[in-house]
C-alpha cells in the first residue's frame, strides 16, 4: 500500500495555513496569559484573606494579652470565624453559628487550607497566645466563586478573541495574498502562442512587486528565446526546402524522360546537393547543442595559429582559389581547440571568397593587448554600419552579393562568432577605409611553459 502523503489535517493553502498558524499562537499566548491571570487573582484574594486572618488574630490576642475574656457574642460568625481553646483542650469561646470545632496543630506554621469535616474549604490560622490558642478561619467560597468567574469570563473570551483574530488575518491575508493570485492567475492563462503577455506588477515596491517583475522578465526572456526557435526552425526548413526541391526535380525529370536522361549528371548533382545538405545539418546541429546549454567540449592545447591559417588556405589553394595573401601571416601561438579553429577561420574565408572580387588578405600577430589578432579582409561589396551586428545572425543575407546562390546557407560566420566566445575571444567586423569587409579575431595567446610549443609559416 502506498503510504499517506498527508498526516493529519494541514490547510491546503497558504492563507489557511498563515491564518491556522496565527489563531492558534493567540490562543496559546491567551490560553498562558489566561491562566496566569486566574492563578494570580487566586493568589491575591488569598494574600487578601490571609491578611484579615491575621488581624483578627492581632486583635483576639490584644484582648487576651490584657487580661479581658473573650466572649463568642463578640466574636465574627459569618465568612470568619474564631475559636479560643484552653491549654488543656477546653473551648473557651466560639463565633456564634460555628457547628463544629476547627482543627488545632495544623496551622501552627502559619496560614493554610483545610477541609472541615462537611468538606467545607477554609483557610485556617493557629496562634498561641499565653497558653491559650486563638483559631481563626475564613470561608473560601468567595474565593473560589471569583476565581470560578473569571476562569468562566476567559473560557468563552479566549476563544471568541481567536476567532476574532483569525478572521481578521484570513482577510489581511486574503488581501495581501491577492496580487499573488492574479498574477497565479495571469500566469496560467498564458501560452505558448502568448507569450507577450506579462503579469500585473503592483505598485508598491514589496516582495510580491519584485516577484512580478521577476516573472515578467522571465517571461520576456522565454518570448525571446520562442521567437528565436520559431525564426530558426522556419529559416532552417527554408534551407532545407531548396536543395531538397532541386534534387527532386531531377529526379522527377529523369522518372519522365528517361530516354534523354543523363544519370551519371544526375547523380552528381545530387551528390553535391546531398553534402551542402549534410553540412546545413551539421551546422544547425552545432548551433542547436550550444542554444541547449551543451556546447561542444573544448579540448585545448597549444595550437600554432598561423598554422591553421596555412593549412586552410593552402586547402582553398588546392581547390583553385588564388586570391589568398597570407604574406602578414605571422607565428602565433593559442590555447585553443585546433578542429574548432580550423572550422571558425575556414568559414572566414569562405565567407570573403564568395564576396571579394581580387584579392583577400590575411594577417595574424600578436596585439598590444596580449590577444592574437587575426584579421580576415576582401574587396568585396562590404556591409553598411548599420548591419555590422546583424552578419553574425544566423540564416542573415544583406543583398544579393550575399545570397544562397554564392553558396551560403547564413550560418558560417554565426558558427565563427559562437566558437570565439567559447575560447574566450571576439569576433568582430569593423569598419575599412576602402570597400570591402574586414572581421577581425581575437584570442588571447598561449602563456609561456605550455608544451608543444612549434612554431611555422603559413605555408
Amino acid at each position: 500500500m502506498t503510504p499517506s502523503r498527508n498526516r493529519g489535517f494541514v490547510p491546503a493553502t497558504l492563507r489557511a495555513r498563515v491564518t491556522a498558524v496565527a489563531a492558534l499562537a493567540v490562543l496559546a499566548v491567551l490560553t498562558v496569559a489566561g491562566t496566569g491571570l486566574v492563578l494570580g487573582q487566586r493568589a491575591a484574594l488569598l494574600d487578601a484573606v490571609d491578611e484579615h486572618l491575621d488581624q483578627q488574630a492581632e486583635a483576639v490576642a490584644s484582648e487576651l494579652e490584657a487580661g479581658r475574656p473573650v466572649r463568642g457574642g463578640d466574636l465574627p460568625s459569618e465568612d470568619l470565624v474564631v475559636e479560643v481553646v484552653a491549654a488543656d483542650g477546653t473551648l473557651l469561646a466560639a463565633s456564634e453559628g460555628l457547628d463544629e470545632r476547627l482543627p488545632r496543630g495544623v496551622a501552627s506554621d502559619g496560614e493554610i487550607t483545610v477541609e472541615l469535616d462537611d468538606g467545607e474549604p477554609v483557610r485556617l490560622l493557629e496562634r498561641d497566645v499565653e497558653g491559650t490558642t486563638v483559631l481563626v478561619a475564613n470561608r473560601l467560597d468567595d474565593l473560589t466563586d471569583s476565581t470560578a468567574a473569571l476562569a468562566g469570563t476567559l473560557v468563552v473570551a479566549v476563544p471568541l478573541t481567536g476567532a476574532v483574530l483569525a478572521g481578521v488575518v484570513w482577510l489581511a491575508v486574503g488581501r495581501a495574498l491577492r496580487p499573488v493570485e492574479d498574477i497565479r492567475a495571469r500566469v496560467d492563462s498564458i501560452s505558448g502562442s502568448s507569450l507577450h503577455q506579462r503579469v500585473p506588477e503592483p505598485d508598491t515596491p514589496s516582495e510580491i512587486g519584485r516577484l512580478a517583475r521577476t516573472m515578467n522578465g522571465m517571461l520576456g526572456r522565454l518570448e525571446r528565446s520562442a521567437e528565436q526557435q520559431r525564426r530558426f526552425v522556419a529559416d532552417a526548413s527554408h534551407e532545407l526546402r531548396s536543395p531538397l526541391a532541386r534534387m527532386r526535380a531531377e529526379l522527377e525529370v529523369d522518372a519522365a524522360h528517361p530516354a534523354s536522361a543523363d544519370p551519371a549528371a544526375t547523380a552528381a548533382s545530387v551528390l553535391a546537393e546531398t553534402v551542402g545538405v549534410q553540412r546545413l545539418v551539421d551546422d544547425l546541429l552545432l548551433l542547436a547543442r550550444g542554444d541547449a546549454g551543451a556546447p561542444a567540449a573544448l579540448h585545448r592545447e597549444p595550437v600554432d595559429l598561423d598554422d591553421v591559417v596555412g593549412t586552410v588556405a593552402g586547402s582553398l589553394r588546392r581547390a583553385g582559389e588564388r586570391r589568398i595573401d597570407t604574406r602578414d601571416v605571422h607565428p602565433v601561438q593559442v590555447s585553443a581547440d585546433r578542429p574548432q579553429l580550423e572550422r571558425l577561420v575556414g568559414n572566414l574565408l569562405d565567407n570573403a571568397v564568395r564576396h571579394a572580387r581580387d584579392r583577400i588578405v590575411v594577417t595574424l600577430a600578436p596585439a598590444r593587448d596580449g590577444s592574437a589578432e587575426l584579421t580576415v579582409a576582401d574587396d568585396g561589396p562590404g556591409v553598411p554600419p548599420a548591419e555590422r551586428d546583424r552578419v553574425f545572425e544566423r540564416f542573415t543575407r544583406l543583398d544579393d552579393a550575399r545570397s544562397a546562390g554564392s553558396g551560403g546557407a547564413g550560418l558560417g560566420l554565426a558558427i565563427a562568432r559562437d566558437i570565439a566566445e567559447r575560447h574566450g575571444g571576439t569576433l568582430t567586423l569593423e569598419p575599412t577605409d576602402s570597400a570591402g569587409a574586414r572581421f577581425v579575431f581575437r584570442l588571447p595567446v598561449a602563456r609561456e611553459g605550455d608544451r608543444g610549443i612549434s612554431r611555422s609559416g603559413p605555408g
